[in-house]
């Protein structure tokens, strides 16, 4: 019978060679995805076909620089908003309201946990969230707002406080690439506390008006998970990249395997159709719950798959045109 999804850190992990895909990540690496940090943004407002939503507007309204509403006159109001041409033309004190643009820090969780030391293809799910996590740090940088994160594996935890431009971006890689190299150097630990721990910890970094991004296969989340993500949200937007491999999702006929989970193993036989059909749907309902809380909280849920390029998979869920508007554009040319 196979093991709960969050029981189930892989079928032959953290023995993948070079030939077989990437176990580990290096900060030349990281550093070098800056050039490939375009085509997608974690700003709040976007076009309708992203699943994200343009340049941050602040929930404060100031004189700023982007006109918002004309709207009556309440008292409390600044008279210094009041435009006089429209109360003189409607008989009654109307104000000029603007959107403020500010700064919009980003904290990013990056999971690097035993359970993540997986891949079938082309590389581990560690790695494979090690890059989401470097991409998201240069691009959010490159637009001229501060990145933190909270990098968490089975023993460590370290919190790099929101920083601006290049520098910012390089802190939060170096820890990153740091926890990553670590994987496999220490026998397998049931770290499935250890998100709950991440995000109090990044509840303990946050103030409001910012965004975190999640970057992790969900191992360990429940009830307690759900009451720390719904603070969270209390006063920051949030997004999800559910990192996972193709291998979870559709479990091949190779036989009989070993699976790990922690400190214990056992042996299965996949050429049992009913085992693989139980996998299957056990990695369904699992997608179907972080589906619900995704609906429930409203945080967008990115799948990033381990067997495609990490970079092409952002732009494809959060960056591309519509199909209509490429229609469009492609008429008018």
């Amino acid at each position: 019978m196979a093991l709960p999804r969050e029981k189930r850190p892989g079928i032959g992990a953290a023995t993948a060679s070079p030939e077989d895909g990437r176990a580990f990540v290096t900060i030349e690496e990281l550093l070098r995805l800056k050039h490939r940090a375009k085509g997608f943004s974690f700003q709040p407002r976007q076009p309708v076909h992203s699943l994200l939503t343009g340049r941050h507007a602040s929930r404060l309204r100031g004189r700023g620089l982007n006109f918002e509403e004309l709207r009556h006159y309440f008292e409390g109001d600044d008279t210094r908003t009041i435009d006089w041409p429209a109360t003189a033309r409607l008989g009654v004190p109307h104000v000029r309201v603007f959107t403020e643009e500010r700064d919009r820090p980003v904290l990013l969780v990056v999971d690097q946990r035993s359970t993540m030391f997986f891949g079938s293809r082309r590389t581990m799910k560690s790695v494979a969230a090690a890059e989401v996590a470097a991409l998201a740090a240069w691009r959010v940088t490159s637009l001229g707002d501060r990145v933190g994160a909270v990098v968490f594996g089975d023993s460590r935890m370290t919190g790099v406080k929101p920083g601006g431009r290049d520098m910012g971006a390089a802190r939060v890689i170096h820890e990153v690439a740091r926890q990553n190299q670590a994987l496999g150097s220490s026998a397998v630990v049931d770290a499935r506390d250890r998100l709950n721990a991440a995000l109090r910890y990044a509840e303990s970094m946050t103030t409001h008006d910012g965004l975190i991004c999640f970057v992790t296969d969900a191992s360990g989340v429940d009830e307690e998970t759900d009451r720390i993500v719904t603070r969270l949200m209390a006063h920051n937007d949030a997004i999800a990249a559910f990192i996972f491999d193709p291998l979870e999702a559709d479990l091949p006929d190779i036989g009989r395997a070993a699976v790990n989970s922690g400190d214990r193993q056992i042996e299965v036989e996949t050429a049992s159709a009913s085992l693989r059909r139980r996998f299957a749907a056990d990695f369904a309902g699992w997608r179907a719950r972080l589906a619900a809380l995704s609906r429930q909280r409203t945080i967008p849920v990115l799948p990033i798959a381990t067997d495609s390029d990490v970079a092409t998979q952002l732009r494809d869920l959060i960056g591309q045109r519509s199909a209509r508007g490429s229609h469009r554009a492609e008429a008018r040319r």
